[in-house]
């Protein structure tokens, strides 16, 4: 007997996380290591939970998860992202739940490019009229 897998994508930031979700008994992995020694921050990794608590199905579901670039904070939100959109592959139901919190919207704000002749995306060098 094949277990049915469903796929999603997450982003955020420049992370990028591919979520494998079946049903199962709660195990979460992530590149290989459990979520709790994964994301070592608290915030990082209650951000990882946060879908499954509002959906209330923390152990209902196995999710195998490879998450790459990106800093801990952005893989973070990449995972959380990633995880709503594979429990709405599952079950469309959880729709309301999920927009309501506002996890199914990709947050879209990316670092801004540095810009020739300036310090950095918006910084100019300092002025000097003598």
């Amino acid at each position: 007997m094949t277990a049915t897998r469903f796929y999603a994508t997450g982003k955020r930031k420049s992370a990028i996380a591919k979520v494998w979700l079946s049903e199962g008994t709660g195990d979460i992995k992530v590149n290989g290591r459990p979520a709790e020694d994964y994301f070592t921050m608290d915030t990082a990794r209650e951000m990882v939970f946060q879908p499954l608590s509002v959906t209330e199905s923390g152990n209902k579901f196995d999710f195998m998860i490879k998450v790459s670039g990106g800093g801990i904070a952005g893989q973070a939100g990449a995972v959380k992202h990633g995880i709503s959109k594979a429990l709405l592959e599952f079950d469309s139901e959880m729709r309301g739940l999920l927009k309501k919190a506002g996890y199914l919207t990709r947050d879209a704000r990316i670092k801004e490019r540095k810009k020739y002749g300036q310090r950095g995306a918006r910084a100019r060098f300092q002025f000097s009229k003598r």
